[in-house]
């Protein structure tokens, strides 16, 4: 359960101020708020969803630098969230009249308590509950979307947990972007060259906590032969138990890389005026982890 909701907090009233110059449609309010934190401060880039009594979305957005967020909805009953990273969600009820302003006045968002950390000790990837993804552009169109198929990992988990450090290799043969032809280039000379490079590496013994759930994992990746610094945008997920009970710890995690940065260029069709993938390829994990041995 994420909470309830908290109460039915309306102001129907006419809109004076800067307001009165907002014109809206005929059936039609405005529902507004103002998002702080506990010390009063406006929290910018809330994430806001207004649904209807049948749990429809009907506006979705962020608040702006100054923590407000407003928006014109037909009139009637809704429901309102509000949350943003680090923060305990909050919710409310709201009665939206035509041509009024129905607002919640300044919510202030609890800080969330971050999820339990995994136990200090030897872990490693459980690849069937993983995945190591890709999405880059073809042609400066179409997104290309692909994975690595087979890949090994382990993590020495620290206490405190910035010490900690964590290696993964990745086999380049099994890349897979279920287009048969389009893999083989990508094994061939061309781009990885495997035979040259069969492997791609990731070290790293950087761990820095940036709040909530969110750490920065930075560290060494070899691709293509070449060795460039990576950090890792990373949110825990915390811990759970599999369906033998073994305790196991999750995360998700995203960086983007630019593929001159590895000398993977494609000389032979840049040379003739073909950009076949886009500069930056987008690199998405979802990783869990058990205990080793």
């Amino acid at each position: 359960m994420i909470g309830r909701w908290r109460g039915n907090r309306t102001n129907r009233v006419q809109r004076t101020g800067p307001l009165a110059a907002i014109r809206t449609p005929p059936r039609a309010g405005v529902l507004s708020c103002r998002v702080l934190d506990p010390v009063n401060e406006p929290v910018a880039h809330a994430e806001f969803a207004v649904s209807d009594a049948l749990g429809r979305k009907v506006v979705t957005g962020e608040t702006d630098p100054f923590g407000s967020f407003l928006a014109t909805v037909p009139a009637g009953e809704y429901r309102v969230a509000a949350s943003a990273e680090g923060y305990t969600p909050y919710l409310a009820s709201a009665v939206v009249a035509e041509n009024s302003l129905a607002s919640l006045g300044d919510v202030t968002l609890q800080v969330a308590r971050p999820p339990e950390l995994p136990r200090a000790g030897e872990w490693e990837i459980d690849p069937t509950h993983s995945s190591i993804a890709f999405t880059a552009r073809h042609i400066g169109l179409a997104r290309i979307h692909g994975r690595f198929n087979t890949f090994a990992g382990a993590a020495r988990v620290a206490d405190p947990m910035e010490r900690s450090a964590m290696h993964v290799v990745i086999d380049a043969a099994s890349i897979d972007t279920n287009v048969a032809l389009r893999d083989q280039h990508l094994r061939s000379a061309d781009f990885l060259d495997v035979t040259r490079f069969p492997t791609l590496e990731f070290y790293s013994d950087r761990f820095v906590h940036k709040g909530g759930a969110r750490w920065a994992v930075t560290g060494a990746l070899t691709l293509h032969g070449v060795t460039r610094t990576v950090t890792l945008d990373t949110e825990y997920l915390g811990l759970g138990n599999g369906v033998e009970g073994e305790v196991r710890a999750a995360c998700r995690a995203t960086t983007e890389l630019h593929r001159d940065d590895f000398t993977v260029s494609w000389q032979a069709m840049l040379a003739r005026g073909i950009a076949a993938v886009g500069p930056s390829i987008v690199i998405d994990l979802d990783v869990q982890l058990v205990p080793k041995g």
